[in-house]
């Protein structure tokens, strides 16, 4: 993480905030210190057995996430850059907008998924809304951008293994998959992926909240009942770009924010620490921990390749939450073809890196099925996402 200069960039956040701005000095600074002295970071490691070292396991149970590091090397992190920049080229001008900056039909066009977002530059375009069945309870502070900032920034791009084959490789990546048969099971099951983009200066804002809408008053509620995501971060990510988080509410159900923004006297919620790490890492995050991120006022983009799992048992004839798929409840065949996407990211990975031992899904092994990533595979994702399976 020494690539960045922590300091400057608070500074910079501070500035955005008057006469809070010692405030939130000191609360970013106090979270700093605080994330970096958890013990749950270093870099993946397995028994000989296949299971995570007791340690990780103990590490991520009592915060509810671990920060990966290394994950990416260095040659992986440039290709994945490229792909980003190219992806990015072939976004709209600007919402509604049908062309890229170069007059070509833009992404997701004639799509039924959801696809690209937009946000109002250091907005919190979530906040204190219906959406997402109104899990995010409370909005945080929007603040003023610079003059000649865009009225509208890319915010999240859902259905992102569509749009990018770097980031379908990353989602094969032998090493996360086995950390998800770890934690949800050999026969995990697929939630979402997407693209979250925080660009400097204009990124916005995520209002604390938790994933998950099903299992909170459910008999068989447990930590892990909601599932996980994994973010991996192409540029790393600081205390003002980075995801912040409450260590241990992944374990309490289903909390109410507004009280706890009420006794934290404002929206810096006390015992919140922030997820900082560096370019390759990957962070595995509970979806039941409180979590959410300001806007980023600082001088560092943020990119992650976010995408999650499921225990199988979670998602299987379950009613679904109604935010992404259209089906009322999920069955085997609805899963299993989900499911594709993790043989298709497999092969695609073992095509780039045919010197790396590729994951087996279980699934796959014991169904004998086969999945062979080539153009045709790569136009059947064209609104895959519509299933994506919340819980």
């Amino acid at each position: 993480m020494s690539k960045f200069d922590f300091n400057k960039s608070i500074e910079a956040c501070a500035s955005y905030y008057g006469d809070e701005a010692d405030a939130v000095r000191s609360y970013m600074n106090e979270g700093l210190e605080a994330a970096l002295a958890l013990p749950n970071r270093g870099p993946i490691r397995f028994n000989e057995d296949g299971s995570l070292p007791q340690d990780i396991a103990d590490a991520y149970s009592q915060y509810g996430f671990y920060v990966f590091e290394g994950v990416i090397d260095e040659q992986e992190l440039k290709d994945i850059e490229k792909d980003m920049q190219d992806l990015r080229s072939r976004f709209p001008t600007h919402p509604g907008s049908e062309v890229d900056s170069k007059g070509r039909p833009a992404i997701g066009l004639d799509s039924k998924a959801p696809g690209l977002n937009w946000s109002k530059p250091l907005s919190d375009p979530l906040g204190g809304t219906q959406l997402a069945n109104g899990r995010h309870q409370v909005k945080l502070k929007e603040l003023d951008a610079a003059d000649d900032a865009p009225e509208a920034t890319p915010f999240i791009l859902l259905g992102s293994l569509r749009f990018s084959d770097a980031a379908l490789r990353t989602y094969g990546h032998p090493e996360l998959l086995k950390v998800a048969a770890c934690i949800n099971g050999e026969d995990f099951a697929p939630f979402n992926e997407s693209l979250f983009i925080k660009d400097a200066g204009v990124g916005a804002a995520v209002s604390w909240h938790q994933d998950g809408d099903t299992y909170w008053d459910h008999q068989d509620f447990d930590e892990n009942i909601h599932g996980f995501n994994f973010m991996v971060q192409l540029y790393g990510s600081t205390p003002v770009n980075g995801v912040w988080v409450v260590p241990g509410t992944h374990k309490l159900g289903k909390m109410d924010i507004k009280k706890m923004v009420e006794e934290s006297g404002g929206e810096r919620l006390k015992g919140a620490v922030p997820i900082v790490c560096a370019p390759g890492d990957a962070i595995i995050c509970n979806r039941q921990l409180v979590h959410g991120s300001f806007a980023n006022t600082g001088f560092e983009q943020r990119l992650t390749v976010n995408f999650g799992f499921h225990k199988r048992s979670s998602v299987l004839d379950v009613k679904g939450a109604g935010i992404h798929c259209p089906v009322e409840t999920y069955d085997q065949d609805l899963i299993n073809e989900r499911s594709k996407v993790i043989g298709y990211a497999i092969d695609a990975r073992r095509k780039k890196y045919p010197d790396e031992q590729p994951y087996v899904y279980k699934p796959f092994l014991e169904s004998g099925e086969t999945h062979v990533w080539n153009p045709e595979a790569k136009a059947s994702l064209k609104d895959y996402n519509v299933y994506d399976l919340s819980i």
